[in-house]
């Protein structure tokens, strides 16, 4: 979205966008959240529940890790001169540059990479933020921010399924540009999910896939250089 045909970012639609995103999300927080929020857990239901386990952070990581780690074995196995001679020089570093080597052209990994960053900062940014998960709205009718606070239940914002599956199938997307409607509507479909499911308020998903875009959108325009 924010990459253009010769591998350069937007930086004048991607600060614009940074800044609708902002706004949106104060306006959800004042105004939207709650009732879009009660609208979309009428659509809760077990597929839904289902995406909760398949689509987690980590399930991503692991998934494109072991690919990733497997070629990597591939590529030992066809050429292990350099590996073995790392290994007894006891050279940690360059079996590492070694090993990045090997797999840097790898579309796995390519993900894999999309997925850990989205991840990184989703994170610190849930901790930071400390925003009430709607469970608390659900059972005391009461929402507000902990900030730094590490508990589940002060990091709801952003979405960490929805920045980790933005970040995924949007370089799916952008690497095989015909399965891009297929990607973009999965991936909006498992935002919506964490809406549903009483896991997240909306802006928390409008958040979590901009930076699933946004982090896509960097570590494609790197590893393409």
């Amino acid at each position: 979205m924010f990459l253009s045909k010769d591998n350069k970012i937007k930086w004048r639609l991607l600060g614009f966008s940074a800044i609708v995103v902002i706004v949106l999300c104060a306006l959800g927080i004042a105004w939207f959240d709650k009732p879009l929020y009660v609208l979309l857990r009428n659509l809760d239901c077990g597929l839904f529940k289902f995406f909760e386990y398949v689509f987690d952070a980590w399930v991503w990581l692991a998934g494109f890790g072991i690919v990733t780690l497997y070629i990597y074995i591939k590529k030992i196995i066809k050429s292990p001169n350099s590996f073995k001679n790392n290994v007894k020089k006891l050279d940690l570093i360059s079996i590492v540059k070694d090993a990045y080597a090997k797999v840097k052209n790898n579309y796995a990994f390519w993900m894999f990479c999309s997925v850990l960053c989205a991840s990184v900062i989703g994170k610190i940014l849930k901790i930071c933020i400390g925003r009430f998960r709607p469970v608390f709205f659900e059972a005391l009718g009461i929402t507000g921010f902990k900030p730094f606070a590490t508990d589940w239940a002060f990091n709801s914002m952003p979405s960490g399924h929805t920045f980790a599956t933005f970040a995924a199938l949007v370089m799916v997307g952008m690497l095989k540009p015909k399965y891009k409607p297929l990607t973009w509507s999965f991936a909006i479909l498992i935002g919506v999910s964490r809406v549903a499911v009483g896991a997240h308020w909306p802006t928390d998903v409008l958040l979590g896939a901009f930076i699933g875009m946004v982090v896509a959108d960097f570590v494609l325009a790197h590893f393409r250089k």
